[in-house]
Formats: structure tokens, C-alpha cells, sequence
């Protein structure tokens, strides 16, 4: 039975996710027991710290998790209430804790549940551990019981919250913001946080509701109608949402609806060169609008795969300030490097109090030119994903819709760059059985001609 529940588990793009028939509590203690070894052979001492989001069982789950790691010999925190990732991380981050393990699904619906493993600096975990805890899963093995260790509940949202306030210090007097928990952890954490800044804030789904009202907690246009219709028709100067445990942030502003990320991403860099130098990061599928910005300032942009993980590296190992990806995941370094979905509302909201996002946006825009990026996905089954890509590589054109290539860079399956500055990007699913394929450009035409052009690349491949 070991085995058969290690062989479900598998740590993918951000931990370990699965419907609840897969999700089990048997599978969960071995997850427990794998971070008890792996801390142990790693020679890492401290505490470990659980936390869990609003979904049902969220709680039972992390509990086990506690009573696994306490058996193994580690004292453990656990979050008093649900609480959003990145309070967990950045409490890792900040105590003398050797690691963090969270149980949330994030955006995914509520019949799915998860658990992510956050090292001790509080970035998200690199294939490096998360394969070695996929090869220490096991039945719990617990140590004698004089040598057990301790579990605690505590508060984990007080102290990020008073980090939170000294780290963004613009009094944002009475802004009046629209706040979307979509019921998930944001709840009486972001709003509250907002409130204590200074706003006025109106509530939207700020009750916890383990079905998340019917509908995957994703801060996504379509699911964030009334916070858009709110801001954009003048009752409020601003709007955010959550997804379900917060370490991601929508924003809607009264020009432009729900701004794009990728546009929110060269905001967030102006707004933080206003006040530092540095560079910035970005994964392959974001606009190269942050670019711009970066070269008009003199910094350099690091590219990397899909994935926050890897931003957070390439945000360490090039001492960027900030780092984003066109999914609604934001980070700066000064703060977490990782996603975090509660402070950057805060953090936005001081950036609108200084000058509208709007305008900022439209300055941005109006300097380096308009974007529109979208994507399509083609259906491939996973075991064709790498012969599609290897087939790819000896089919690049010269020319895409009659533009010539002038870069490939293989990152991340192949991005191809155009002599216009238009870009195409053709990536297989980390999740599903597709291939993704993105395209960037000034217009809305242009870009359905290339990612029409995309298709017919890579179709007759699959």
C-alpha cells in the first residue's frame, strides 16, 4: 500500500494537488513523514510551521500533517485559521523556522486539495527538494515518544499584517477600494490590512464558503464581474481579488476594468524604480512590456520558464526588486520572493494614492506602445509533448506571418522572436494534455494572425 500511495503523489509546477479521492489522509501523513526526513538529512534544525486555506478538510489535513512531523521529533505551528500562503511563507521566512508546509489547492476548485512544501528562506521549493521529498515518501516512523515534539497553535497573520504596514508606509487616506476574497484566505486578512492602511473598503465574498460560491476561486475577469462593475461605474477609486489562498492578485481600476497583469507587472516595476534601482523578472509568457521599462531605466529583465518557482530563483540570483508572471502571480524581493497576492494590494494601493494606475498605465502605453498577448491550446496527449518539441526544433521557419525570425530562445519550449518585436511562444502544459501557444503584438489582428500561424506549426506535429 506504501507504494501504490507514494505513486500518486507527485510534485508538480507548485506542490503536490489532487481531487479528493487522491488526496487522501494516508497520502498526506507520507508527505509529513517525507519533510520530517528530508529535514533531517539536510541537517536543518527548528520548528515547522503548517498552514492551511478554507477548504474543507484544509484543517483536518494539516493537523495530520502536524502530528506526523511532531511524531518525527519536530515542534510544529499551526495557523489558528485559514490563513493565505504567503502569511505562511513569510512567517517561515521570518521565524527560525526550517520549513513551512501549507495545504491549499490555490486556485483550482474546491473538489481538488493540495500541500506545498516552503523552505526556510521562504521562496517556493526548486525541483532539487521537491524531488527528494518524492523519494522519501513513506509510512510515518515515528520516534520514541520522549522525543517527540510539540504543537502549538498561533496567530500567524497579526505579525504579517505589522511587518506589512512598516513595509509599505503610505497613508492611503480613505481610498476607497473594493476587496473580492472570492471566500477563499484573503478574508479578514487583505481587507483588513487595507483598512488598517487607511482605505475605505466596501466587502465582496468575504464569507468563508468551502465551495467558494459554485465557481474555482481565480482572480479572472469573468469571475470578478462585480468588482469590475463596481469600480468602473465610480463607487470605488480601485478594486482587488484574491484567489483562494491569496498569493495571487487581480486589479481593477475605473478606465480600464481588470488591468491586465502583464500591464499591472510594468506598473508595479515603474511604481518600485520610483523608489530603487534594480532589475526585474518575468517568465517567458509574460508581455515584454516590463522590458521596455527596463531598458528605458537601464536594467536588464532575466527571462525564465513558466512557473513562479523559477521567477523567485531568478529573483535571488539576480538581486531583481520585483518579479511577475502573466497569470496574476507578483512578487518583491524586499518583502518575500514569492507570490504574494496580500501585501502587493497594499503595496498597489499606495502606488495609487501617489498617481492613479491608470494614468500610470496610459504614461507606460503611450511611451512604449500598446500590447495585446493572448494564447490558444491544441490537444496533445502527454507522451507525444517531447516529440512534438524535438520535431519542432528541425521545423523553425525563417518567417512567421510574413515577418522574419530573429531570436529563438528555448527557455521554455520555443519563443520566437519577430523583427516587428512581436513574439511567438509554443510550450507544452505542465498541467493538462495541451500545448500552449502564446502570442504577443499591438493589435488584436496581428496577434490572431500569429497565433494562427502557431497552429499550423504545430498541428501536423502532434
Amino acid at each position: 500500500m506504501a507504494e501504490d500511495g507514494a505513486g500518486a503523489i507527485s510534485f508538480g509546477t507548485d506542490g503536490w494537488r489532487a481531487t479528493l479521492d487522491e488526496f487522501t489522509t494516508p497520502r498526506v501523513r507520507m508527505v509529513g513523514q517525507a519533510v520530517a526526513t528530508y529535514l533531517a538529512d539536510e541537517g536543518l534544525d527548528g520548528p515547522v510551521a503548517v498552514g492551511y486555506d478554507a477548504r474543507d478538510h484544509s484543517r483536518g489535513f494539516a493537523e495530520e500533517l502536524a502530528r506526523v512531523l511532531a511524531a518525527g521529533g519536530r515542534d510544529v505551528t499551526i495557523a489558528e485559521r485559514d490563513c493565505p500562503t504567503p502569511v505562511l511563507a513569510w512567517t517561515v521566512k521570518s521565524g527560525d523556522y526550517a520549513g513551512g508546509l501549507m495545504i491549499t489547492a490555490s486556485h483550482n476548485p474546491p473538489e481538488y486539495n493540495g500541500v506545498k512544501f516552503v523552505p526556510e528562506d521562504g521562496s517556493p521549493a526548486l525541483p532539487d527538494v521537491t524531488d527528494t521529498l518524492e523519494a522519501r515518501l513513506a509510512e510515518p516512523n515515528p520516534v520514541d515518544e520522549s522525543d517527540h515534539g510539540t504543537i502549538a497553535e498561533q496567530d500567524l497573520v497579526t505579525g504579517f499584517s505589522d511587518h506589512a504596514v512598516e513595509f509599505v508606509t503610505t497613508d492611503l487616506d480613505g481610498l476607497s477600494v473594493v476587496y473580492d476574497a472570492m471566500h477563499g484566505s484573503g478574508r479578514g486578512v487583505t481587507d483588513a490590512l487595507l483598512k488598517r492602511g487607511g482605505a475605505t473598503v466596501t466587502r465582496l465574498r468575504c464569507d468563508r464558503d468551502p465551495t467558494f460560491g459554485g465557481t474555482p476561486p481565480e482572480p479572472v475577469p469573468e469571475r470578478a464581474e462585480e468588482v469590475i462593475e463596481r469600480v468602473t461605474s465610480g463607487n470605488a477609486e480601485l478594486g482587488f481579488v484574491n484567489d483562494g489562498d491569496a498569493d495571487r492578485l487581480g486589479v481593477v481600476t475605473p478606465d480600464r476594468g481588470f488591468l491586465d497583469p502583464n500591464v499591472y507587472l510594468a506598473v508595479l516595476y515603474d511604481y518600485l524604480l520610483d523608489r530603487e534601482a534594480g532589475d526585474v523578472v518575468r517568465t517567458v509568457s509574460t508581455s515584454s512590456l516590463v522590458d521596455r521599462v527596463a531598458t528605458e531605466h537601464g536594467h536588464t529583465v532575466h527571462e525564465t520558464a513558466v512557473g513562479f518557482k523559477w521567477v523567485a530563483e531568478a529573483m535571488g540570483d539576480h538581486d531583481a526588486i520585483c518579479g511577475g508572471e502573466e497569470s496574476g502571480g507578483f512578487g518583491v524581493s524586499a518583502h518575500l520572493r514569492n507570490k504574494d497576492g496580500v501585501l502587493l494590494a497594499l503595496l498597489t494601493a499606495a502606488a495609487e494614492v501617489e498617481e492613479s494606475l491608470d494614468e500610470r498605465a496610459d504614461r507606460i502605453l503611450a511611451t512604449h506602445g500598446d500590447i495585446n498577448q493572448d494564447r490558444v491550446s491544441v490537444d496533445c496527449p502527454d507522451d507525444r509533448k517531447q516529440a512534438v518539441l524535438d520535431d519542432l526544433e528541425s521545423a523553425l521557419p525563417d518567417s512567421v506571418a510574413g515577418v522574419p525570425v530573429t531570436d529563438v530562445n528555448t527557455v521554455d519550449g520555443f519563443k520566437i522572436a519577430l523583427e516587428d518585436g512581436t513574439w511567438l511562444l509554443v510550450r507544452p502544459s505542465g498541467t493538462e494534455p495541451k500545448m500552449r501557444i502564446y502570442a504577443e503584438a499591438g493589435s488584436v489582428e496581428r496577434t490572431d494572425e500569429l497565433l494562427a500561424a502557431g497552429r499550423e506549426l504545430v498541428e501536423p506535429l502532434i
